[in-house]
């Protein structure tokens, strides 16, 4: 579905969702509606509730922003439902009323994190109802969410990535002591323990000696019951943006962002990330010397590729004291605030935010659904 060249592209921004990354989902999707000129677009928002209901929502950009006091925002659950017949074809159910028709859409902006949004579920639905979207498809999305996958692609292709020990969902209570012994045995103390498929470092500790593993999965099972334990690096955290090359060309790589945190922060964490203080900054570009920045370019195009990425993506590396760099991991929809390391980079690299929004939708216009 192309939009004609007489009226504006017709966008859903659709945000929220059921996952634990519900409030950073509507941030974001507040920084793009903000960007979406409406002189070229006719935007339609559409809020997921954490019950999953799709609601039509007014879609403000300042009641999507985060509070004073560290206020999160949320899908308010009082709008119509909206249902998606196929094709794009767009309807509003309210009790009591008859069906409103919202007609189709040109693209779908897809702005959910974690579970039930970035894992290649809603790019199922909307390749079903054969209508183009913004991001990854099915198969790379849902790889991007679940790290332990994604390491061995990466790894299968030649990248280096962190070593780490699998908690599978039914492993940890028959088998603890295996694993406390597995991952004595690998790396040692300190680890992170992770939820393998979330994202915003939901669920994530910083373990310093065996006394602290089983609180640490056990948190991190609140958000999946498949569980990460990784190596802790000591390093750098660098980070670039990959964008799909024009006409489907090679992928492109923004310069190197590098994270700073202070004594407060033993790890990139939620207040870290959303609520910052004076002791955390993001470095744009990064201070590096210029062979080791292009070698985080190069990999980050290879792991672009060797998920089989399309439209955007971030990934994350470690940079050790000796210069080798480790991936860390690939995010798919990464955050997209007009203040994330995303946006930042590409911002530094030439390409401003409402420039960088229009890239991700006309390059989803030109891309057909279906096997490609």
């Amino acid at each position: 579905m192309n939009a004609s060249q007489d009226r504006r592209i017709r966008v859903a921004v659709v945000y929220g969702g059921r996952s634990s990354e519900h409030e950073i989902s509507c941030v974001t999707a507040g920084g793009v509606l903000a960007a979406l000129d409406p002189r070229r677009y006719e935007v339609l928002p559409i809020g997921i509730t954490t019950s999953g209901r799709w609601v039509l929502t007014g879609g403000d950009p300042q009641t999507l922003a985060i509070g004073s006091g560290g206020r999160m925002p949320h899908v308010d659950d009082s709008g119509g439902t909206v249902v998606l017949p196929g094709r794009g074809e767009l309807a509003v159910q309210s009790p009591g009323q008859v069906p409103r028709a919202l007609g189709e859409v040109d693209v779908v902006f897809p702005l959910l994190h974690g579970p039930y949004g970035e894992d290649g579920t809603i790019q199922g639905l909307l390749e079903l109802a054969d209508v183009r979207y913004v991001g990854s498809g099915v198969l790379a999305s849902a790889v991007g969410m679940d790290k332990h996958v994604m390491k061995l692609l990466l790894a299968g292709a030649g990248l280096p990535v962190t070593r780490h020990v699998l908690v599978r969902a039914s492993a940890w209570e028959p088998q603890r002591d295996r694993v406390v012994a597995e991952v004595e045995q690998a790396f040692g103390y300190p680890v992170f323990v992770k939820p393998a498929r979330a994202g915003s470092s939901m669920g994530v500790s910083k373990v310093h000696d065996a006394s602290e593993l089983e609180a640490a999965v056990l948190s991190a099972r609140e958000h999946d019951p498949k569980v990460l334990i990784e190596e802790a690096v000591v390093g750098r955290e660098v980070e670039c943006g990959v964008l799909e090359g024009p006409a489907g060309g090679e992928p492109e790589a923004s310069v190197v962002g590098e994270i700073r945190l202070g004594s407060a922060h033993e790890m990139y964490d939620f207040q870290a990330k959303y609520l910052p203080g004076d002791d955390v900054g993001l470095d744009i570009p990064a201070d590096l010397p210029a062979d080791v920045a292009e070698r985080v370019r190069r990999m980050s195009i290879d792991a672009f590729q060797a998920l089989s990425c399309e439209s955007l993506a971030r990934v994350d590396f470690f940079l050790r004291e000796d210069g080798s760099l480790l991936v860390n991991e690939l995010n798919t929809m990464p955050g997209f605030t007009p203040t994330s390391m995303f946006p930042q980079l590409w911002a530094k690299t030439g390409i401003d935010y409402p420039s960088l929004v229009d890239r991700l939708v006309d390059t989803a216009l030109r891309r057909p659904t279906g096997l490609r």
